[in-house]
């Protein structure tokens, strides 16, 4: 039995170092230039996706912006017309301590007032949002 266990022992050894048998220099060369080339088109691929994921984020960031600011402009726009409501309030309560021609010439500009607050308000809210 030992007679057939050294020959067993000796082709295994010559076949494990077949194994680790260096390539010849064209097969690793032509190796190299295939895991270039693989890891080139995995890069570029990668790059390509990020590229269109950014694109898309962005997309939606600039549509949330334009949403933002045109409601920005609408609330501001709000907020001005209420102030000249108000103001156009106290006015026409002031002109109730005068009579005649000075009431009605008191009122006829407390709602000149207020129409021109308005106009400016609708204004300045169309120029925001048309600046965005």
């Amino acid at each position: 039995m030992r007679e057939y266990l050294m020959p067993i022992v000796v082709v295994a050894a010559v076949a494990l170092a077949g194994c680790s048998k260096s390539k010849s220099p064209e097969d690793v060369s032509r190796d190299i230039a295939n895991a270039e080339q693989k890891a080139n088109t995995e890069v570029t691929k990668s790059e390509e996706h990020a590229q269109s994921a950014l694109e898309k984020s962005y997309q939606k960031v600039s549509d949330q912006e334009i949403k933002f600011n045109t409601d920005a402009a609408h609330q501001t726009y709000n907020v001005a017309v209420a102030k000249a409501d108000g103001n156009r309030k106290v006015a026409l309560a002031t002109c109730e301590s005068q009579s005649g021609d000075a009431q009605k010439a008191c009122k006829d500009q407390a709602e000149a007032d207020y129409n021109a607050a308005r106009a400016d308000a609708r204004a300045n809210a169309e120029m925001a949002v048309q600046q965005k």
